[in-house]
């Protein structure tokens, strides 16, 4: 950041000796020139006009292209501050989010902060590209991960992390062709699936080129007094079908050359990039952008067509030429005819070349989250043999700091199990919860997770952690509670092939203490005998005791301690129940009246 500070100050600067020296020979270039006509005319005029306006032509192409060095080094530091803002958490100087809907029906997503500001999207999210950005994120929430999918990204994503340059470059591209905001290519292509098809003007200009020959051999033939004015009968038919039925073909064709060229244009930075970039040892990578690389199918081929077609129709831009042209030949159909051709092949190979772009931009979002986290962020191995699985080491939560990230080990190693976790408040139980969830989230999206290693089976996820009541629904805050329970409970009890992987937090704590004990252990033990396992944090000490009862069940707690006054905590995860409590502590701290136990 320092380095492309100071060359950027350093263009700047240069950027404005320029445009004095700018101002100062278009001056003295104006003034030699005016001298030169009225001393001498014009006809030595023009030769000193070409003459001395030249410095002036070479100092303002100069100038060109140090603004547009004084672009691209702006565009590459801001990228480098959100780096560092995503390294420190910064979410101020994050690029605004996508919208999170209102409201959640997912397994998982409200529950593992997912979605929407300070989210796990918002951190990882690099994308330009609005379809980009959705891409990921839909990777993010996908609920049936594909264990071939995850491994082709794994390797997608690990050269990309390597090639800094490359991702680079491509946000450097992107960001120019946005301009202000996020880029879409929507319009671009719904635009393109409503074109005409070539085959509905074809018969038309045959028609109509046909008559123009006989006419222009018939009007030769008159001129040379070889056969009478017999050209004016068929050239009358021409004009008549011209203007009825061809002006039909022709009515939006200036407007659709530059619809079709500016948006060519608008993402031919991106796509020059990928035709040009090198791929040598990227074999993966390279794969993903053959679209780009094929002689026939290149952007640039296209690119080359539309301007033909653009310069052939831009001689409407003289009305009488054109008039005088069209009542000869069918010039303006017969360029509606190659415009509707080159829509046609875009509505086949934009897509795919705008797909490969927002891949790209998703990858590249994990791939930057990977290098911005060198020595904590791993890759996962995916199990495929064992179906209920889960070891991992010093897995970290990545939307806490890393300064104050404590990391914990954890295991499962067969269906049916369940792992209490007890605590005092503020211990880590629900953040140790998120943990797992978000991590198991990038694992299945094809991306690194904050792990020394992870080994993990295809779960299915849910998550019941954030629960709302609703007033516009009249859901009452334990009957949502009771709702999303019995959500998970089906899902652990569906015919599905893979086990499902669970996370609760504070389990039916919306009643009273009786009735939630109770509620409780009926429910834990049924989650016991499920295909799937998971983790419960909990403050009821009392459910510790299913562990004696069955074996499936087992006891992990997080512990605190009071140093000066205050509540102190490690975030470590212990096996056991929990031996101490300590919202007494807390109120007594705050000062509320405690009565002793």
């Amino acid at each position: 950041m320092r380095r492309l500070a100071a060359r950027l100050a350093q263009d700047r600067q240069l950027s404005e000796q320029i445009a004095r020296a700018r101002l100062i020979l278009f001056v003295l270039a104006a003034l030699v020139s005016g001298f030169t006509f009225v001393t001498w005319g014009a006809t030595p005029w023009l030769t000193v006009t070409a003459v001395v306006f030249t410095p002036f032509l070479v100092m303002v192409a100069w100038h060109r292209r140090v603004d547009t060095a004084v672009t691209r080094t702006h565009v590459y530091l801001q990228r480098k501050q959100t780096h560092l803002a995503r390294l420190a958490l910064v979410w101020e100087d994050l690029p605004a989010p996508l919208p999170a809907p209102e409201r959640q029906e997912h397994p998982f997503a409200h529950d593992l902060d997912l979605l929407g500001p300070r989210s796990l999207h918002h951190l990882l999210d690099t994308a330009v590209a609005h379809e980009g950005s959705t891409r990921l994120r839909d990777w993010l929430l996908q609920t049936h991960p594909d264990p071939g999918i995850i491994r082709q990204r794994q390797a997608l994503v690990a050269e990309l992390t390597k090639m800094t340059r490359f991702r680079d470059r491509l946000a450097l591209q992107a960001t120019l062709v946005a301009r202000a905001g996020r880029f879409s290519g929507q319009a671009m292509v719904a635009w393109l699936q409503a074109a005409l098809a070539p085959a509905q003007l074809r018969p038309l200009l045959l028609g109509l080129s046909a008559l123009a020959i006989v006419n222009i051999i018939l009007f030769a033939l008159a001129a040379a007094a070889i056969l009478p004015h017999l050209w004016l009968l068929p050239w009358l038919v021409y004009a008549g079908l011209h203007v009825t039925m061809g002006m039909r073909g022709t009515s939006t064709l200036f407007r659709d050359v530059l619809t079709l060229q500016d948006g060519l244009e608008t993402a031919q930075a991106v796509f020059g990039f990928l035709e040009t970039a090198r791929y040598g040892r990227a074999p993966h990578l390279q794969e993903l952008c053959a679209p780009f690389l094929a002689v026939q199918s290149r952007p640039s081929q296209h690119m080359r067509r539309a301007r033909r077609v653009a310069a052939g129709v831009g001689i409407q831009q003289n009305p009488l030429l054109g008039l005088l042209i069209n009542a000869v030949v069918p010039w303006n159909l017969f360029f509606a005819y190659q415009m509707a051709r080159c829509q046609a092949d875009l509505q086949e190979h934009l897509p795919v070349w705008l797909d490969v772009w927002y891949e790209l931009e998703a990858l590249n979002s994990l791939a930057t989250f990977a290098w911005l986290n060198p020595g904590t962020a791993t890759f996962p191995h995916i199990e495929t043999q064992r179906d209920c699985v889960l070891t991992a080491r010093q897995i970290g939560h990545p939307l806490v700091a890393a300064t104050r990230r404590v990391c914990n080990d954890f295991q499962v190693e067969e269906a049916g199990a369940v792992t209490i976790i007890t605590g005092s408040n503020m211990a880590g139980k629900s953040t140790f919860l998120r943990t797992l969830g978000v991590n198991l989230v990038l694992a299945y999206a094809g991306g690194p997770v904050l792990a020394a290693s992870l080994q993990t089976s295809l779960f299915r996820l849910f998550a019941s952690i954030r629960v709302a009541d609703s007033l516009t629904d009249g859901f009452s805050f334990f009957y949502a509670e009771v709702r999303r329970l019995e959500q998970l409970l089906g899902a652990l009890r569906a015919q599905e092939p893979r086990p499902l992987f669970f996370l609760i937090d504070e389990i039916f704590r919306g009643t009273n203490n009786r009735e939630r004990l109770v509620g409780s252990r009926a429910y834990i033990r049924a989650l016991a005998q499920g295909h799937g396992a998971g983790v419960i944090a909990t403050h009821d000490l009392e459910l510790v005791h299913l562990a004696d009862e069955n074996g499936h069940i087992g006891n992990f707690h997080f512990r605190d301690d009071v140093a000066d006054g205050r509540m102190v905590f490690d975030y470590k995860l212990h096996p056991g129940p929990c031996p101490t409590t300590n919202a007494l502590e807390i109120m007594r701290l705050a000062g509320l009246p405690v009565d002793d136990i």
